[in-house]
């Protein structure tokens, strides 16, 4: 128990010092990569009540297997990342907990801002900026400012995110814009609802994988994954190491994708 509280404490693991195998990786890029992969990272609580642990100790667990994740996406040459982070519903969880998880941009800021500017990757924000408190804004406007020139992959996270929500929204201003005369409602179509997501400027995704054994989609990106392939594994967003990752990679190359066709 105390070892374990130490690693949480300290941010490590010996999963951690696990080599990433690179001809594994090389043969990966060698095949069809998805451009945007979309992860419902689940099982941070349950791996620390398994542990023994408080709830808190495995969201700073899953912070660093973001960070390993992030890395992988990024060697590979994915164009996009996103990472559902807090959703509209998680602010029912007990206090301490969504204290301890709108803290985290900040504790991911201090920990990761260079090597995200030095991979040149841009970080972004889906979701609605009501209700996060004032601490947890300024790093991700920190995160924003610093990256927003960088041309690599796209990393985002979905933080204050329900899929509901931004459907509304997005109906909301379009229903705005004709009103206004700016937009004939003839011209409304599946292009132009999604120009007003939050995802507008990001292809949709290829691939959604969701960790810790849950076969749901739980109110992520409903529009954007009309067609994406989905990925279910039993293993806690803690414990989904780089490996898992090419795992689930090598699984989607294997799928066919018709898109409706025959």
């Amino acid at each position: 128990m105390i070892q374990r509280l130490k690693q949480w404490l300290t941010g490590y693991t010996a999963a951690d010092q696990t080599p990433v195998d690179r001809d594994r990786m090389e043969a990966l890029k060698k095949g069809p990569l998805p451009k945007h992969v979309a992860i419902i990272m689940d099982g941070n609580g349950r791996w620390a009540k398994k542990r023994g642990m408080p709830r808190i100790a495995g969201h700073r667990q899953g912070m660093i297997t973001v960070r390993h994740i992030t890395r992988a996406a990024d060697d590979l040459g994915i164009q996009a990342l996103t990472l559902y982070s807090f959703s509209t519903e998680n602010w029912k969880r007990p206090k301490d907990e969504v204290n301890y998880l709108m803290g985290l941009p900040a504790e991911f800021l201090r920990t990761d801002l260079d090597e995200l500017v030095e991979r040149n990757i841009q970080v972004r924000m889906l979701g609605e900026e009501e209700q996060l408190p004032s601490h947890t804004l300024d790093a991700i406007s920190k995160f924003k400012e610093a990256t927003k020139e960088n041309t690599g992959m796209v990393l985002s996270f979905a933080l204050n995110y329900g899929a509901r929500r931004e459907i509304t929204e997005a109906v909301r201003r379009i229903i705005d814009e004709v009103k206004s005369g700016k937009l004939d409602k003839e011209q409304i179509d599946e292009e132009l609802i999604s120009r007003h997501l939050y995802t507008a400027e990001l292809p949709d995704p290829d691939l959604m994988i969701r960790t810790s054994g849950e076969i749901r989609i739980s109110n992520f990106m409903l529009w954007q994954l009309a067609y994406s392939e989905l990925y279910f594994t039993d293993v806690q967003w803690p414990d989904f190491s780089q490996e898992m990752f090419f795992e689930a990679i090598e699984d989607f190359q294997r799928r066919s994708r018709r898109y409706g066709a025959v």
